[in-house]
């Protein structure tokens, strides 16, 4: 069986002194007997193959998406479709969420239709879309007052590593809940951390996600740099490849940026929402982020243009 590694971490804060590596004996290919029902919500570019992960791990899904017809293709595969998010809820142990902003999150969870419409002592939501710490807060609050327990888990990784099961999930809230999840993370994901309080896991992406918009705007310039000055792109992506700035980033989306080939992979709204957020929290704590806030502007940019506008970077 594959390893599997969890980080826990039991302080509340951000500032955590030490993580604890687990390894698990876990492996994908292996039958899933006495799992919880599971719910998911969101069949869009991260969803749907993370849903399919869970589907082909043995576990019975209940899906629901606003636009019903981008359910089609996960209920040929073997999940039931629910005509709301409640019911998505009703039919299951632990439901997940993949949803593209905050406003999305909580509407999902509003109403008499809503999540939280759903919940009941003994059910758990695990939101993984990435939000600010507020929304998760107040996400938290509507499933808990409704009797439900609230994991926020959003991801690192894009389409490619959802597809291949290699997510990485930046977990906070009930602690009950995230062990319960685990071997449901396993599934979906490479690594899965426990940060604490809900809100650090938003906290946490958010920072991730501001460094990487942040040095895309910088790898992207060099390479166009490079090419103005007539160096060969290929060849210089190589020389980075080789010297203290590698990076994964830079030689899986490299390649595609010089082909010009800008497939959707990360939506670029999503990146720059990111930045945004990041920058709200900036804000609010009183740190200045003068590059995120300058990459976070060519973003804005970049989606008026009718070519990049709804790419980030391949």
């Amino acid at each position: 069986p594959r390893q599997r590694r969890s980080c826990v971490n039991s302080l509340t804060s951000l500032h955590f002194a030490s993580l604890q590596p687990h390894i698990s004996t876990s492996s994908k290919d292996n039958e899933v007997g006495n799992t919880p029902t599971t719910g998911f919500i969101g069949m869009g570019i991260m969803g749907f193959p993370m849903a399919l992960n869970l589907l082909k791990a043995g576990y019975q899904v209940t899906v629901w998406n606003r636009t019903a017809d981008k359910c089609d293709a996960i209920v040929e595969a073997g999940a039931v479709y629910a005509k709301s998010a409640r019911e998505v809820v009703e039919a299951s142990d632990v439901t997940f969420a993949m949803l593209s902003d905050p406003e999305a999150a909580l509407a999902v969870v509003r109403g008499d239709q809503g999540v939280a419409a759903g919940m009941s002592a003994g059910k758990g939501y695990v939101d993984v879309s990435t939000v600010d710490a507020a929304t998760a807060a107040e996400i938290a609050r509507k499933v808990e007052n409704a009797g439900g327990s609230y994991l926020e888990a959003p991801v690192s990784g894009s389409k490619k590593p959802a597809q291949d099961g290699l997510l990485v999930f930046l977990t906070a809230g009930d602690e009950a809940l995230y062990a319960k999840a685990v071997p449901m993370l396993d599934v979906m994901g490479k690594a899965h951390f426990y940060l604490g309080g809900v809100g650090n896991g938003a906290k946490m992406k958010l920072v991730v996600n501001m460094v990487m918009g942040s040095m895309m705007v910088a790898f992207a310039e060099g390479l166009e740099l490079g090419s103005k000055s007539g160096l060969d792109q290929n060849t210089l992506l190589e020389v980075i490849s080789l010297g203290a700035i590698a990076s994964p980033m830079f030689a899986l989306k490299g390649p595609s940026m010089i082909k010009g080939d800008f497939s959707t992979a990360f939506p670029l709204k999503h990146q720059q929402k990111d930045l945004r957020l990041a920058l709200e929290l900036g804000e609010e704590l009183k740190q200045t982020l003068p590059v995120a806030g300058a990459s976070n502007e060519l973003y804005k940019s970049a989606q008026t243009n009718s070519n990049l506008g709804w790419n980030f970077f391949g």
